[in-house]
């Protein structure tokens, strides 16, 4: 009888363990493979802004308020110089960089 519940523990625990580890595979290739980036925010007011978001070779200036979001422009990527910052590790790169420069 305790063998059945030992087992039956451990299959529980193996099944938890591969959803938790799928998902952060999933997680993982969605953040490197996505197709949308945010370039830029820039805030007027308490939840109210302006958001810069780079999907594919486009640029889309969204205007973000909490009840709408409202397209305000659509630009080529060709017609805009943008810095390339790829999340975290470009960041980090930026900081390193400044500080080589005070050296």
């Amino acid at each position: 009888m305790t063998g059945t519940y030992i087992q039956t523990a451990a299959a529980l625990v193996f099944v938890i363990l591969l959803i938790l580890g799928a998902g952060y595979i999933m997680r993982k290739k969605q953040n490197r493979f996505g197709l949308m980036s945010i370039v830029g925010y820039q805030p007027f007011g308490p939840k109210k802004g302006v958001a810069a978001l780079k999907i594919g070779k486009e640029v889309l200036i969204l205007g973000v308020t909490p009840n709408e979001m409202r397209l305000l422009k659509i630009f080529k990527d060709s017609e805009l110089d943008l810095e390339e910052i790829d999340g975290f590790q470009g960041k980090l790169e930026k900081i390193r960089k400044m500080g080589a420069q005070r050296n």
